[in-house]
């Protein structure tokens, strides 16, 4: 493999946020790509095989191109770009960073960072109910924020109504303090949060006196129908199956309903079926329902949250094969399990 070099302009104003703090964004590339990478007064040297030059050229393309359009780059772009360069869809990091679903308080985009995540807010406005499913860190339930947020703005709705489960992780209610708002209002603080960040306290606080906005568990969901509503149900994934059957009945006319979960952290008890894992086998072939399946690829968080994701799916996989060489074998041998002695009268 013959061995070449090449030279890509980056401009002096763009040059620190695309190469990053102590050309760190560099030499993570270097090492992904395998190239050598020469920083000097406004240009770079790129040394390596040709099509792993190809590759570099591309992702300084993009990353230029998402700077110049006010991006601050993060090592989560870097690592998607990256990504990205070994597909047919290199130049797709350009088409996400176009859709803008609506600004924060302080004027920051909230828009989408992965083809993952662009594909479920396109779910989101085609299709009245969207299920978003994956793990911590993919976007689900702040995305769904935002899409709700701005239709309410918009007036496609006339109120946002975010739901939760209020599963005792560990800690049983009764011995948290206060009355029960006091106790129910720690599950509900992600959604709090995500309110606060894109719609500012003052806004949110007055739009929820006049009952516009509505944060409630999931249990004060019975008995009510939902019209012309954006409704977010998080944590699906800890309701029962008569939950999920009981929220799935309150919608009304002029509604859309966003429900999302992450299948690997139930906290019902043992044994207990998922009200969320029933729903997918339940409505996967009901029409005008749509099913995004995230994954760790789609974690915008801290890079490290990415490897664990990782990390777990590796242990999850190689455990479940493991289950199953077991089972297989003691088939093959007519292997049963030890039943217990009966014991006498």
């Amino acid at each position: 493999m013959s061995i070449v070099e090449t030279m890509i302009d980056i401009p002096a104003e763009h040059e620190k946020n695309v190469c990053g703090q102590f050309d760190e964004y560099v030499k993570k590339m270097e090492r992904t790509l395998h190239v050598t990478m020469v920083s000097r007064d406004g240009s770079l040297k790129i040394i390596g095989p040709e099509e792993m030059i190809r590759k570099a050229k591309s992702v300084f393309g993009n990353l230029i191109e998402l700077s110049k359009r006010g991006n601050v780059i993060t090592q989560q772009n870097v690592d998607y770009a990256l990504a990205l360069s070994f597909s047919e869809s290199d130049s797709q990091i350009l088409e996400i960073d176009k859709d803008i679903i609506c600004r924060t308080v302080n004027g920051k985009p909230v828009k989408p960072k992965t083809m993952g995540q662009k594909a479920y807010v396109d779910a989101i406005r085609q299709k009245m109910v969207v299920f978003g499913i994956g793990p911590a860190g993919t976007g689900k339930t702040y995305l769904a924020m935002a899409m709700g947020i701005q239709a309410f703005k918009d007036g496609e709705v006339g109120r946002i109504i975010l739901t939760r489960p209020a599963i005792e992780a560990g800690e049983k209610l009764g011995f948290l303090p206060g009355d029960l708002q006091s106790k129910i209002d720690p599950y509900l603080r992600p959604l709090y949060d995500a309110l606060y960040q894109i719609m500012g306290a003052e806004s949110y606080l007055h739009n929820a006196e006049k009952g516009l906005i509505e944060v409630a568990p999931l249990a004060y969901m019975r008995g009510r129908t939902l019209d012309n509503a954006f409704i977010i149900l998080d944590e699906a994934q800890n309701t029962t199956p008569a939950q999920m059957k009981m929220f799935l009945t309150r919608i009304g006319f002029g509604s859309k309903v966003i429900i999302t979960g992450d299948q690997t952290q139930k906290d019902l008890p043992g044994g207990s079926a998922s009200g969320l894992d029933v729903a997918i086998k339940v409505l996967k072939k009901v029409e005008d329902i749509g099913f995004c399946y995230l994954t760790s690829s789609d974690v915008v968080r801290h890079p490290l949250v990415q490897k664990i994701v990782q990390a777990y799916d590796e242990y999850e996989g190689q455990k479940q094969r493991q289950e199953q060489d077991n089972r297989r074998m003691d088939k093959r041998f007519g292997r049963k399990e030890a039943k217990a002695p009966k014991r006498g009268r």
